[in-house]
């Protein structure tokens, strides 16, 4: 049963962390340096926990890194799974319900993407008001065990308001510009074309990725306060003027990261509060 294989999960991470947080961020690729920033590190890797599944997209590091950060036990998952990988979508959120067992409450969910709003800009940061998703399937789909949560979760407020508030704070305080929109999930792995993208921005879409949506839906089924914040790496097909490629997104995201990192250190301070 999946419920035997998340808490199996929790029960070894358990045995081998001593770090007990209730603050949990995704970092997505080219974004995973403020793991660094953690103090008294642990480190676990996703491939020593029985029933994780395997990764090997560039970017990632694979691992949790538990820690604290300005005193306030934190954890951050080093990089995320894929639809695109072959995981089923209940596979890939797997880690979303074991953070929940270990006593996560808050998540932030970040990523790097690309720009349908023609008003954005490579290297701008972009608060997740709402998603849209364009996988045609659900992590939820299948047996529910009321265990987790409900059968119909509602979805009004995927990302959480206060915390939207909270990050807003946080980058006026910091004189970072954050962005906003509506985040749109396509599964990958290949780059979307440019009729697709009309399609989403006419349907309110302001990015594109293939991540973020199947945690955010799980995550709130789950009850947990959920942020998202995305890194607009590339504009999308028919915007930008050159092919995409992958070592174009890391590159953004390793250019973006010194003040991505500033604005997130200091949301997660105040999350831990």
């Amino acid at each position: 049963m999946f419920y035997d294989e998340v808490m199996t999960a929790v029960r070894y991470i358990r045995e081998h962390v001593a770090c007990r947080p209730r603050t949990a961020v995704i970092l997505g690729s080219g974004l995973g340096s403020i793991a660094d920033q953690l103090e008294d590190r642990e480190l676990l890797p996703y491939a020593d926990i029985p029933g994780f599944p395997k990764s090997d997209v560039s970017g990632h590091a694979a691992r949790f890194v538990f820690g604290t950060l300005n005193g306030r036990p934190i954890v951050a998952m080093q990089g995320r799974f894929h639809y695109y990988e072959g995981l089923s979508m209940c596979r890939l959120s797997l880690p979303i319900y074991v953070l929940k067992q270990l006593g996560v409450e808050k998540i932030v969910v970040t990523n790097a993407c690309g720009g349908i709003n023609p008003a954005f800009s490579p290297g701008d940061l972009m608060l997740i008001t709402d998603h849209i998703n364009f996988a045609g399937n659900n992590p939820l789909i299948g047996s529910n065990d009321e265990r987790f949560g409900p059968r119909f979760p509602d979805m009004t407020e995927v990302y959480d308001p206060s915390l939207n508030d909270l990050a807003r704070r946080a980058a006026g305080s910091l004189s970072i510009p954050l962005r906003e929109g509506v985040y749109a999930f396509f599964t990958g792995p290949c780059y979307e074309t440019a009729a697709e993208i009309r399609a989403y921005h006419i349907l309110g879409a302001d990015a594109i990725g293939m991540s973020t949506v199947p945690e955010a839906i799980a995550a709130n089924y789950l009850g947990m306060k959920v942020l998202g914040i995305a890194c607009i790496t590339n504009m999308a097909t028919g915007i930008a003027k050159t092919p995409h490629s992958h070592e174009e997104v890391l590159a953004i995201a390793s250019a973006s990261s010194r003040v991505f990192c500033r604005l997130l250190e200091r949301i997660l301070f105040e999350m831990a509060e």
